[in-house]
């Protein structure tokens, strides 16, 4: 009898990790909205956070590509490289590749918030936050965040091999098996998370989306420790 196991088919797969990140989504969306509350109620986060957009209306969009590689790769690099279970995941040549990939990343996503605010409105009533979280979850995030993320991290994980993440690209069923699980597991984290995001004024969307994506993936790292050491 043969005890060789039944793959998980993809839709299972992203469930599965959808629930394993319920936790971890929870507690990023209420940090996202405790900063939003604290804009709007409480004047010392107010003007912390005025003094924010400050530097991101005087830089424009090379804050957001500076600001987001800050975020969303140097500090969780620097992280992964003191804990002793993570330290050899990423190489310093890696870490310059995430660091040059998201702020790529932050460049699109200036884009992306600036775009909408024009064409949506720069309102936060229900309707305008309703309008940017469809376009953002069920446009952008399918058509190129999600892609786009896998594609920046296969670079990084195969140690710039284009050439063998074009392969894996162009296999057979690689939306289905490699990209529509992830696109399930984060759908339930970042639905909310982003609707919290777009409650802000423009200014704030994109140093609120850094903060939570920096807290979002120094989290992971932390619970793959965990696993690790289990």
């Amino acid at each position: 009898m043969s005890t060789t196991s039944q793959p998980v088919a993809p839709w299972r797969a992203g469930i599965q990790g959808a629930r394993a990140n319920l936790v971890p989504g929870l507690v990023l969306q209420a940090f996202a909205l405790a900063l939003v509350l604290g804009y709007y109620f409480v004047p010392s986060v107010t003007e912390a956070l005025a003094r924010w957009t400050v530097w991101r209306d005087r830089l424009g969009v090379s804050y957001s590509m500076a600001s987001t590689a800050l975020f969303g790769a140097i500090i969780p690099w620097i992280y992964l490289r003191f804990v002793p279970a993570t330290r050899h995941r990423y190489n310093v040549k890696q870490g310059f590749g995430l660091a040059l990939f998201w702020a790529y990343k932050g460049w699109e996503m200036h884009w992306l918030y600036t775009g909408l605010a024009h064409f949506v409105g720069y309102d936060n009533s229900i309707s305008t936050i309703a309008q940017k979280v469809v376009l953002d979850q069920f446009v952008y995030a399918p058509l190129l965040a999600a892609p786009g993320m896998w594609l920046g991290y296969q670079w990084v994980e195969t140690h710039f091999n284009i050439r063998q993440v074009w392969a894996q690209f162009r296999s057979r069923g690689w939306f289905y098996e490699k990209l529509l699980p992830i696109m399930i597991a984060n759908i339930g984290i970042w639905l909310p998370t982003v609707a919290i995001i777009y409650a802000l004024p423009l200014p704030l969307q994109l140093p609120l989306e850094n903060l939570v994506l920096c807290f979002f993936t120094l989290m992971l790292a932390h619970l793959s420790q965990q696993r690790a050491t289990a």
